[in-house]
């Protein structure tokens, strides 16, 4: 079955409005003929900003997260109803800062993939193992166990506006790429759990990301494996001249 590739860019905490606008102005331009799906996630201060410049263009908006909760007393959060006015159409939760650096647990991330789907976002889904739980030979059991968590309740017919990514933490702005055959093999297994849990067709119609140090010169080796559906890029999505040629790659 063949996947439409989907290539999104996590500006994660960079650039003022201005800075977004401009980056997004050129994306929109750059990318108007690309073939494959595409988003761009900035934080929540630019998203009206690049809202406004990706409408009706084939660049989708996303968030880099949501509250848990759709509305009250929650300083600092900010809600589902907040983003869908602001024309945001995919969330990006489970991010390993979320889980690491923030503490976010799976039983929270499950609570935001429901809400958000409910409300009718897409959502990225991000899960992948530290270096240490590789290294104990870990990495497929807390792959699965994330991805369960973070599906638990979500049915067949919302899977299908999931997508995962896969993103090793110890390759997340360190410079280290999971070499394509190991990604694939993560890959290959979330599928394979994805098959046990929603049957054989919702896991060959699933999207499933790379994400880690994704680079112009890596990209085409990774996308060429079976299972790698795309990739979730962070420090190469926040210029043009990095960003468009993995956006573009063939």
């Amino acid at each position: 079955m063949s996947r439409q590739y989907f290539i999104a860019g996590n500006w994660k905490m960079h650039k003022t409005r201005a800075e977004a606008a401009d980056l997004a102005k050129t994306l929109v331009l750059q990318l108007k003929d690309g073939k494959h799906k595409y988003l761009v996630a900035p934080s929540f201060t630019s998203l009206e900003t690049v809202g406004a410049i990706v409408k009706d263009t084939n660049v989708l908006l996303g968030a880099q997260d949501v509250a848990a909760e759709e509305q009250g007393a929650h300083t600092g959060e900010v809600s589902v109803l907040q983003l869908k006015d602001l024309g945001v159409q995919v969330v990006i939760l489970g991010h390993s800062e979320r889980r690491h650096t923030y503490k976010e647990d799976d039983a929270l991330i499950n609570k935001k993939v429901k809400l958000a789907l409910k409300h009718g976002f897409e959502v990225i889904l991000c899960v992948g193992e530290t270096l240490e739980e590789r290294e104990a030979g870990q990495a497929e059991v807390v792959c699965e166990s994330q991805t369960l968590w973070g599906l638990s309740g979500v049915s067949a017919i919302d899977l299908a506006k999931v997508t995962i990514a896969y993103e090793p933490v110890w390759a997340i702005g360190t410079g280290k790429t999971a070499s394509p055959e190991d990604a694939e093999a993560i890959h290959a297994y979330i599928r394979k759990v994805i098959a046990r849990v929603y049957g054989e067709e919702s896991a060959q119609k699933l999207i499933i990301q790379y994400g880690g140090s994704v680079k112009p010169d890596n990209v085409a080796q990774l996308m060429a494996k079976e299972n790698i559906d795309g990739a979730l890029v962070g420090g190469a999505a926040l210029k043009s001249d990095t960003f468009v040629p993995i956006a573009q790659f063939s």
